[in-house]
């Protein structure tokens, strides 16, 4: 017998997705199975003809068109001539405040998983400060407080940013647990900072390790991923950022912090896609990762915030340590090796991956048990029992993107709104049967330890999760 699956509410009127990528391709069944609406009112907009041929397989409707500064208002205002049905946005290269100002404006509930600019942004901003994710999201969190409330549009909702905030809370009441602290979560956003702060966390890396690969060995010349290549070649040419933290004794040579807005984070005057760090997952143990630029590293930091401005109370430093998938590693070291992108580009199907998992969670660390890493384990071969047309790391994304959908479904008149501040529990609650193992791992490791004797580093002994002690050198 075919599984069961839960529908969590209707959606009236159109359903339209911008973007047909791998994403996009994972999130459709999602929304078929699980939610009840119109299927002739789901429309894709996507450029690409040859997504019009899977498109036309399954009897979907298809706009190809890209959206652009000029378009977008005509083009969605169509679409959405009803004034209700949901917009989710799932591409690159268009502006996901624009079109979230216009979904608000139309009564149309709007998701996305990344603030995204309009095409020539990553690479043609002249000066690095304009082109950091801080900008991006500070834009997004003006507009927020020009317009209060109003129809949901919910900002930043994939695996990360998105799920791992949901993991951070979950992680925070293990930890509180374990402490003898109770488990009781906090009602409200300083309820949560206070209790971050008084766990004594110091901060939190996204710590993620992807050892999924194919049978053939990488051809040179392609850029092979497991996920979006223009996304993370884009996020990967983007200066590392990271929230910083109120226990840092030590300030990097090359950064340089923001002046307007929350001040939660800093930024690195070098590309995050070539900027290591040490960091901890439950398989590898100690890695390296790169420090590649997430919303998340900044929502998080400001969300745990205690105080304000540059000098708060207590702030944790927050960022991603990402390890991708060894095709990905060595596409990194042809492209910046070159000083040009490949042009081929190639993700990797769930079909041609023959082993591996992407193990994505946050480690907690600093705190009286050292680190926990609390995340989700799920491994290729899972997810194509789960779901179609995805490989693992395409599905912590779009059952993300589907947490995301119920809620706003559930809270539409929430206004703009990220995954720090949403309700974790009935997030997870609804992603979870999609993740494989979510679990809880406790470890001893600081990157202080085993560093090579031989070489000694300009490092901290007294403080040992210091961001001087993580950044590799």
């Amino acid at each position: 017998m075919a599984p069961s699956h839960p529908v969590y509410g209707r959606i009236d009127g159109p359903i339209v997705m911008i973007g047909f990528g791998s994403i996009g391709k994972g999130t459709w069944p999602l929304i078929e199975r699980h939610f009840d609406y119109d299927a002739d009112k789901f429309t894709v907009i996507d450029p690409d003809p040859e997504v019009g041929h899977f498109l036309r397989q399954h009897k979907l409707n298809h706009r190809q068109v890209a959206l652009t500064p000029e378009n977008y208002r005509e083009v969605l205002t169509e679409l959405f001539a009803e004034g209700r049905g949901f917009c989710v946005n799932l591409s690159v290269d268009t502006s996901s405040l624009e079109i979230m100002k216009l979904c608000r404006e139309l009564g149309v509930l709007y998701i996305d998983t990344v603030a995204e600019p309009w095409k020539g942004f990553y690479f043609e901003t002249a000066d690095n400060p304009s082109r950091t994710n801080y900008r991006l999201r500070q834009a997004i969190r003006d507009e927020k407080a020009r317009s209060p409330g109003g129809t949901t549009a919910v900002s930043c909702c994939g695996a990360n940013p998105g799920m791992v905030s949901w993991f951070v809370k979950d992680a925070l009441l293990t930890l509180a647990r374990d402490t003898g602290r109770g488990e009781t979560a906090p009602a409200d956003r300083p309820g949560w900072a206070g209790l971050m702060r008084d766990l004594g966390v110091q901060g939190v890396h996204i710590a993620e390790r992807d050892t999924q690969a194919r049978a053939r060995p990488r051809p040179r010349g392609s850029f092979v991923n497991t996920w979006s290549v223009e996304g993370f070649i884009a996020e990967g040419f983007q200066p590392a950022e990271l929230g910083w933290g109120t226990h840092e004794p030590w300030f990097p040579e090359i950064g340089h912090r923001h002046e307007e807005g929350c001040q939660a984070s800093i930024w690195l005057d070098r590309p995050g896609a070539i900027t290591r760090v040490h960091s901890w997952c439950p398989t590898p143990g100690p890695q390296f990762g790169y420090l590649v630029t997430h919303n998340e590293a900044i929502s998080i930091s400001d969300y745990y915030t205690v105080g304000q401005g540059a000098e708060p109370e207590y702030r944790p430093t927050c960022h991603y340590a990402y390890h991708p998938c060894d095709d990905a590693v060595l596409s990194l070291h042809e492209m910046f090796g070159a000083g040009v992108q490949q042009q081929s580009h190639h993700i990797l199907s769930e079909d041609e991956i023959v082993e591996g998992i992407d193990e994505l969670g946050v480690l907690l660390y600093g705190h009286e048990k050292n680190a926990l890493w609390y995340g989700s384990r799920l491994s290729n071969a899972e997810a194509r029992d789960l779901a179609p047309y995805q490989n693992a790391t395409g599905l912590q994304v779009t059952s993300a993107v589907l947490a995301g959908m119920v809620w706003a479904l559930e809270n539409p008149q929430a206004g703009i709104v990220e995954t720090d501040e949403m309700d974790h529990a009935r997030c997870l609650e609804v992603q979870k049967p999609y993740l494989g193992p979510v679990e809880a791992h406790y470890t001893d490791w600081t990157p202080l330890k085993d560093r090579w004797a031989h070489f000694p580093e300009d490092i901290d002994e007294s403080e040992p999760w210091a961001f001087r002690n993580v950044l590799a050198t």
